[in-house]
C-alpha cells in the first residue's frame, strides 16, 4: 500500500515542497474560453481546489460569442459544430438537447459550411448578371477536384514545386487556370466567367481559413488539418450554450472577469519585491512560500501560482508576447507564434423587413468580372468591400426572419471594422443592387457585425498554417514552459492551451475544448498522488 506521507527530506522532487505544506497546487487560467473552461472543468472534477481563472473581457465564451435579437440567435464567433463522429463538441450539445430544433437543412454536408444545404447558391457578376447554373457546376467540379490536389502533399508527401512557392492560393490559380484555358468546349465568355470564379471561390476558401488569402496558406502543410466525419450542425439556441454547459459546474467565485493580465512572471527570476508585493496582496501566511509563477495583473495585483495555463489567441501572442512573459520566451517558441499565422474573417448581418432574393436562393456570391486575371486579393482602403465574398441566407426564415449573413477576412475585415453601421449598411445594400441588378433594394432595418480582428483581447479570429510554417510549430507552441526532459524533474510552470495548439484541429471549437483538455490531463497525471491522497 502507497503512504501518503512525505518526507522532509525530499527537496530533490521539485512537487515535494507543495506536499509538504499539504497544500493544493495553484494554477491559474488565463482565458474565459473553451480552452479555458474546458481545462478548469476537468482540473475541478478530479480534485483539484485551488483553480483560478482570469478573464480580461466582461464575459466567458472567449471567440463564442452568441448575440440575441428578439427570438433569434445571431453567431458573432463561431457557428457550426464541424463534424459528429467522436466530437466532444457535438456530443456536449446532444446530449443536453441543444440539436433538437436543428432543422434537416441546419446539418450540411461538405467542405464549406452553409446555413442551410437546402436552396441553390446565385454567383452573380458585378454587371448584375447570374451565371448560369450549369457553368457554376462545371466551375465548382474544377475547383473542388484541384481543392483535392491540395491536400496530397501533406497527406501523400508529394514534393512542392517553386512555382506554387508552396503557396495554397498560388497553386490553386495557377492549375485551375490552365484547365480552364485549356477547355476548347467553352465560348469566351464562359471562359471569362469560370476565371472570374477563380478569385471567388478563393475569397470563400480565406474566410474559412481566416487568412488575409489562400496564396499565404502553406500548400505542403493544409493537409495536415483534419475533418471530423459527419455534418456541421448549427446550433439554434446559441452556440453559447456550449459555454455554458462547461461553465455550470464551475464556482462563480473561480471565474474572475474583467481582470487582464499585464505579464506572467517565471522561471523563479521574480524578485524578492515582487514577491513581498505578492505576498502582501495574497495576504498569506510566511509558510505559504515555494510558487514557481507570478502572476502580474493589469490592476497592479500580483497573484501567485504552482502553474499558469495559458489559453489567449495567437494573434494576442504575436502582439504581446515580449511583454507577456518575463523572462522572455524561448526563442523556438518565438519562432513558432511568429510563423504561424492568423488573420480576422467577420460577420455582417443584415436584417430586412421583406426578402428580395427569391425562395430557393440559399446565397449571393459576388463575381467580379473584372478580376479573371487578377493574381493578388488586396485592395486599395477605399474598395474594402470587394473582399466581401458573399451574403448566405440564414434559414428557416420562422426564426431568424429576413437576414443576410456576409462575409469578409483579412485586412480589408480590419477596415470596414473600423467604420460605422451606417457607412458599412449602406456599402452593402449598394453592393447588394448592383449585383443583383435590382436599384430597389431597401436599406436593412438593421445590422450586427464582428470585429475579431480589432478587438484587443483576440487581434484575429482564427489561426491557420502559413507559409514557411509547419505542424511542427504548433507543437512548438503548445509545449509547456520551462523545457525539461520530464515534468518530474522540472514541474511544468507555464502551460499553452487554444485552438492554435491543437496539431490536428487548430481553428476550431473542438479543437480549443481537447487542448484545455490535454493540459489539465498533464497536471493530473503530475499530482495523480496527492490528489489520490485527498481523495
Amino acid at each position: 500500500m502507497q503512504s501518503c506521507e512525505t518526507s522532509s527530506d525530499s527537496t530533490d522532487d521539485p512537487l515535494s515542497s507543495g506536499l509538504r505544506r499539504k497544500r493544493q497546487p495553484r494554477i491559474v487560467v488565463i482565458g474565459a474560453g473553451l480552452a479555458g473552461l474546458s481545462a478548469t472543468k476537468s482540473l475541478l472534477e478530479n480534485g483539484f481546489t485551488d483553480v483560478t481563472i482570469l478573464e480580461a473581457s466582461d464575459r466567458i465564451g472567449g471567440r463564442v460569442q452568441s448575440v440575441k435579437l428578439e427570438n433569434a440567435t445571431f453567431e458573432l464567433g463561431a457557428t457550426w459544430i464541424h463534424g459528429s463522429n467522436g466530437n466532444p463538441v457535438y456530443h456536449l450539445a446532444e446530449d443536453n438537447g441543444l440539436l433538437e430544433e436543428t432543422t434537416d437543412g441546419e446539418r450540411s454536408i461538405g467542405r464549406i459550411s452553409l446555413y442551410s444545404k437546402n436552396g441553390v447558391a446565385y454567383h452573380l457578376t458585378n454587371n448584375g448578371q447570374r451565371i448560369p447554373k450549369d457553368v457554376v457546376e462545371e466551375f465548382s467540379d474544377l475547383y473542388n477536384e484541384v481543392y483535392n490536389l491540395t491536400q496530397e502533399f501533406f497527406q501523400r508527401g508529394k514534393p512542392v514545386n517553386a512555382e506554387s512557392q508552396n503557396s495554397v492560393g498560388v497553386f490553386t490559380r495557377d492549375v485551375v487556370r490552365k484547365r480552364i484555358k485549356a477547355d476548347p468546349d467553352d465560348s469566351e465568355t464562359t471562359r471569362r466567367l469560370k476565371l472570374a470564379m477563380i478569385q471567388q471561390y478563393l475569397k470563400v476558401e480565406s474566410c474559412e481559413s481566416s487568412s488575409h488569402s489562400m496564396d499565404e496558406v502553406s500548400l505542403s502543410e493544409f493537409g495536415e488539418w483534419t475533418e471530423i466525419p459527419g455534418a456541421h450542425h448549427v446550433i439554434p439556441c446559441g452556440f453559447i450554450k456550449i459555454v455554458e454547459i462547461l461553465a455550470h459546474s464551475i464556482p462563480e467565485s473561480v471565474i474572475q472577469l474583467r481582470k487582464p493580465v499585464k505579464c506572467i512572471h517565471w522561471n523563479q527570476t521574480v524578485s524578492k519585491e515582487i514577491e513581498r508585493v505578492a505576498d502582501h496582496n495574497s495576504d498569506r501566511p510566511e509558510e505559504d512560500q515555494g510558487y514557481h509563477v507570478f502572476v502580474e495583473c493589469e490592476d497592479c495585483e500580483f497573484i501567485l501560482a504552482d502553474h499558469v495555463i495559458v489559453t489567449v489567441s495567437l494573434g494576442v501572442l504575436k502582439k504581446y508576447h515580449e511583454s507577456l512573459f518575463h523572462p522572455g520566451l524561448p526563442e523556438e517558441k518565438v519562432m513558432a507564434i511568429q510563423k504561424l499565422g492568423i488573420s480576422t474573417t467577420d460577420k455582417i448581418f443584415l436584417e430586412f423587413e421583406e426578402p428580395f432574393w427569391s425562395p430557393e436562393c440559399n446565397s449571393i456570391q459576388f463575381v467580379w468580372e473584372d478580376e479573371a486575371e487578377s493574381e493578388s486579393l488586396t485592395y486599395p482602403e477605399e474598395l474594402w468591400y470587394k473582399k466581401i465574398c458573399s451574403f448566405d441566407v440564414l434559414y428557416p426564415p420562422e426564426r431568424y426572419g429576413y437576414v443576410l449573413s456576409g462575409w469578409i477576412c483579412g485586412e480589408e475585415a480590419l477596415i470596414m471594422e473600423k467604420y460605422d453601421d451606417e457607412t458599412v449598411a449602406e456599402t452593402c445594400t449598394e453592393m447588394l443592387r448592383k449585383f443583383t441588378g435590382n436599384p430597389n433594394i431597401p436599406k436593412p432595418r438593421r445590422i450586427l457585425r464582428s470585429s475579431w480582428g480589432s478587438n484587443p483581447n483576440f487581434r484575429g479570429s482564427y489561426s491557420y498554417t502559413q507559409v514557411g510554417s509547419s505542424g511542427a510549430d504548433v507543437e512548438k507552441l503548445a509545449k509547456p514552459l520551462p523545457y525539461t526532459e520530464s515534468s518530474k524533474t522540472v514541474p511544468m510552470q507555464v502551460m499553452f492551451s487554444g485552438e492554435a495548439t491543437h496539431r490536428k484541429y487548430y481553428s476550431t471549437t473542438h479543437g480549443a475544448l481537447l487542448s484545455g483538455q490535454r493540459e489539465a490531463a498533464h497536471l493530473i497525471e503530475m499530482y495523480q498522488d496527492l490528489l489520490q491522497c485527498r481523495n
